[in-house]
């Protein structure tokens, strides 16, 4: 995994009002915190992270950063949006040592249509989008590939099927990862009573007579 070349600034003051002030400065406020060190207020250029986390594959960025001359490596832990104009507003950053190994939350990728899909006409859920691994900070993949292709309309894979070198999975073995259902079939309701008028013999549309016809009849009888 390549490591990310970042300048920051120390932060003045914490907190809401310093946090507006380094937005309108085009920065993002952010705080770097890790190996038993006192979390340090930072602000990083908006327009450079941005750039930089839309270039960079994964989920797990790692960066360099350059704070006031002092260089530190620093995972991207948590990056906060705007829930409106989903630009961003805050980012966490911990202080990590390449050679430690670290637990992070790796994305799952599927590979492959299901057969159950492709001739069954089921459909393929996703219940886990990532798992929480355990590796050195240089192998942390930007995601963990996962065969689905074999899978039956009823089958599902498990936690204990992913195959990932250089990482030891956290999560739950038993838990489902994907699996392929049976689809739902809807049929539409029959109109009210129309079933019953169906099945009823001589239950037919009523006839009709007119006015003429009933003078004409009641003739006949006179006659």
């Amino acid at each position: 995994m390549a490591v990310i070349q970042l300048k920051g600034s120390r932060r003045d003051g914490t907190g809401k009002g310093a946090a507006r002030k380094a937005r309108a400065a085009g920065q993002i406020p952010a705080v770097l915190y890790g190996h038993g060190e006192t979390p340090q207020p930072v602000a990083v250029e908006f327009r450079e992270f941005e750039v930089a986390l839309r270039n960079h594959k994964g989920s797990n960025a790692i960066v360099n950063l350059n704070v006031a001359g002092t260089e530190v490596t620093a995972l991207v832990r948590d990056v906060q949006y705007d829930p409106l104009s989903r630009a961003i507003i805050h980012l966490d950053f911990q202080h990590i040592s390449l050679t430690e190994h670290i637990e992070v939350d790796v994305p799952v990728h599927f590979v492959g249509t299901p057969v159950g899909v492709k001739d069954g006409g089921g459909i393929l859920e996703h219940i886990m989008r990532t798992v929480e691994v355990r590796c050195l900070p240089t192998a942390i993949p930007p995601a963990i590939d996962l065969d689905v292709s074999k899978l039956e309309v009823g089958e599902s894979l498990h936690v204990r099927d992913i195959q990932a070198q250089d990482l030891q999975i956290l999560s739950d073995p038993d838990t489902t990862v994907a699996t392929v259902v049976a689809p739902t079939v809807t049929e539409e309701a029959a109109a009210p009573g129309a079933e019953a008028a169906a099945a009823t013999p001589g239950a037919a549309e009523p006839e009709v007579v007119s006015a003429k016809g009933k003078k004409e009849e009641d003739e006949g009888e006179k006659k």
